[in-house]
């Protein structure tokens, strides 16, 4: 019988999940079928895809991509894997965004900021005690790298500008952007609407506080141009960032990304 073991082409003579597992692997071991884990001993048949993963174990960059593949089905994967993505700013939305398409397996993440971690970001932001000081690129880059070694991740340490703006975003098909900063933000979208037309462009507006999350949408605002978040909740005093809204903000950004890098346009 003919299977996909790990990533490779492999022939056995055994049709049990744990009987391929024990022979080649150990008991230990984690046992995907078909993109599934499973503590069943299930029936294996030809041109099935089998990972088998030791615990606690970063697996070889091989089976890893094999893993993720199975867990988002090959097309998925192979498509995401080679998106770049561009994600500028890495505060509450922006940290959380790239951990995010870090986890889906994005091949090519930029990342822009100029700031350090602080205790204030804590509460919110993708950040640990440990990296308190830290400039955010770097910090960021270092759990990305604990999430998958594999992903390219290049990290520009600079304050985004106007006159730095469209040279720093040109290799990315798209860009996020998650500023707090509204003077930033329209400069953004000015430039890349202007300068890049083709280009996907994903904003974050409205997301503070402690409202109801089904006031946070995602929005077709014009071609490539798109808006996550309730438009109207901003921070201040009273009012202020909190993790779950503004994660799920986060997550709004990094799923309209996903969707546009497999070619569906609609929020």
């Amino acid at each position: 019988m003919k299977i996909i073991l790990n990533g490779k082409p492999f022939e056995t003579q055994y049709s049990g999940l744990f009987e391929i597992r024990d022979k080649y692997f150990d008991s230990a071991c984690i046992t995907i079928l078909n993109g599934f884990q499973t503590s069943d001993n299930l029936t294996v048949k030809d041109g099935d895809v089998i990972n088998i993963i030791k615990k606690g174990v970063m697996p070889h960059k091989e089976e890893l991509e094999s893993l993720m593949a199975a867990r988002h089905t090959p097309e998925v994967h192979g498509t995401v894997k080679k998106s770049r993505v561009a994600v500028c700013g890495l505060g509450g939305l922006g940290s959380n965004i790239a951990v995010m398409l870090a986890r889906t397996g994005v091949g090519y993440l930029k990342l822009i900021d100029f700031d350090i971690v602080e205790p204030s970001n804590l509460n919110r932001q993708s950040y640990y005690v440990e990296h308190l000081g830290m400039y955010k690129t770097d910090a960021l880059k270092e759990q990305i790298k604990k999430i998958n070694p594999f992903i390219d991740v290049c990290c520009e340490t600079v304050k985004l500008t106007g006159e730095n703006c469209a040279q720093l975003l040109n290799g990315c098909d798209i860009i996020c952007e998650a500023f707090d900063n509204p003077e930033t933000k329209a400069m953004l979208t000015e430039t890349v609407l202007s300068v890049f037309p083709d280009k996907k462009l994903v904003c974050g507006s409205g997301m503070a506080g402690y409202e109801s999350s089904n006031k946070i949408v995602t929005k077709k605002v014009m071609k490539n141009l798109y808006i996550c978040g309730d438009g109207e909740a901003e921070a201040r005093p009273g009012n202020g960032l909190m993790a779950p809204r503004v994660s799920v903000c986060a997550g709004h950004q990094a799923n309209m990304i996903l969707r546009l890098i497999m070619g569906n346009e609609e929020p």
